[in-house]
């Protein structure tokens, strides 16, 4: 690692650059967990510009929350946002 094609090691930088900034808003959003990678759809589109086509990719992923077992008090049992 890193990989050595060119358009999976840039795929690989956006994730590696940008994860920290997606786990916080995802956490943000939903809790403690995880977007899961088996009950996963994405959408891979073109968009034209006129500097460039751009790639657009929508990547959806069941939220899987974590469960804390033995949880007690005021703790959450699931790692869900408090509403």
């Amino acid at each position: 690692m890193p990989p050595t094609d060119p358009l999976i090691y840039r795929l690989y930088e956006l994730v590696m650059v940008n994860g920290p900034a997606l786990k916080a808003l995802i956490e943000e959003e939903f809790g403690d967990g995880i977007m899961s990678a088996i009950d996963f759809d994405m959408d891979i589109t073109r968009k034209s510009d006129p500097k460039g086509d751009r790639v657009s990719l929508g990547m959806t992923g069941k939220f899987l929350p974590y469960k804390y077992y033995g949880a007690t008090g005021n703790a959450l049992a699931y790692g869900l946002k408090e509403e």
